[in-house]
C-alpha cells in the first residue's frame, strides 16, 4: 500500500484574487486542515491594527508560532492549507523553513489575475461584508506594489491559477 505524504498547500496572489475561496476547498479534502491568517488576525489582534504596517508587524508575530504549528501537523500526517499570502520572497523564505523541518509535499497556488479584476472582486467582498477585514482600494494598491511572483530558483511546485480558475 502507497502513503501519500501530507502536502502544504501554499497562497500567492494579490487581495481578492481568490486565495480564500481557494483555499476553503482545499481544505474540505480528507486529513487536510485549514490555517487562515485572517481569521487568527482578526481575533487575536483586530484591535491593534488599522495601518498596513500594524498588519505587517501583527502577521510576523503570527507567523512566529504557527511555522513550528504547521510543522508539527505535517510531520504527524495532516495536510495543511495555509492561507497566508506567499507573496514576498520573505514569506515564502518562511515557508520553506517549515517545508525543511518535514517530508510534506506542497503545492504554491499563484493566482495569476489582473488588478482590474482583484478591484472588481474587492468591491463586492467589501459591499458584503462577509470578510473579516475591509481593504480600502488604495490599500490593495499598497500591498500591490510589494507583490513578487515566485521565481524558479525558490524550489517550489507552483500551480498557477488565471481567470477562470
Amino acid at each position: 500500500m502507497t502513503v501519500t505524504p501530507p502536502t502544504l498547500h501554499m497562497l500567492c496572489g494579490k487581495i481578492a484574487s481568490g486565495k480564500s475561496t481557494l483555499a476553503a476547498k482545499l481544505a474540505r479534502r480528507e486529513g487536510t486542515v485549514l490555517i487562515s491568517e485572517d481569521a487568527w488576525l482578526s481575533t487575536l489582534f483586530t484591535d491593534q491594527m488599522s495601518t498596513g504596517a500594524d498588519y505587517v508587524r501583527c502577521s510576523a508575530k503570527l507567523r512566529q508560532i504557527m511555522g513550528p504549528h504547521v510543522a508539527a501537523l505535517l510531520n504527524a500526517g495532516v495536510s495543511v492549507v495555509l492561507d497566508f499570502p506567499a507573496n514576498t520572497p520573505e514569506t515564502r523564505k518562511w515557508m520553506r523553513k517549515i517545508l525543511d523541518l518535514t517530508g510534506a509535499a506542497h503545492e504554491l497556488h499563484l493566482f495569476d489575475l489582473p488588478d482590474d479584476l482583484c478591484l472588481a472582486r474587492l468591491r463586492k467582498r467589501n459591499a458584503e461584508g462577509t470578510h473579516a477585514f475591509a481593504v480600502t482600494e488604495d490599500l490593495f494598491h499598497r500591498f500591490s506594489r510589494n507583490f513578487v511572483p515566485p521565481s524558479p530558483d525558490e524550489g517550489f511546485t507552483i500551480v498557477v491559477h488565471g481567470e477562470t480558475g
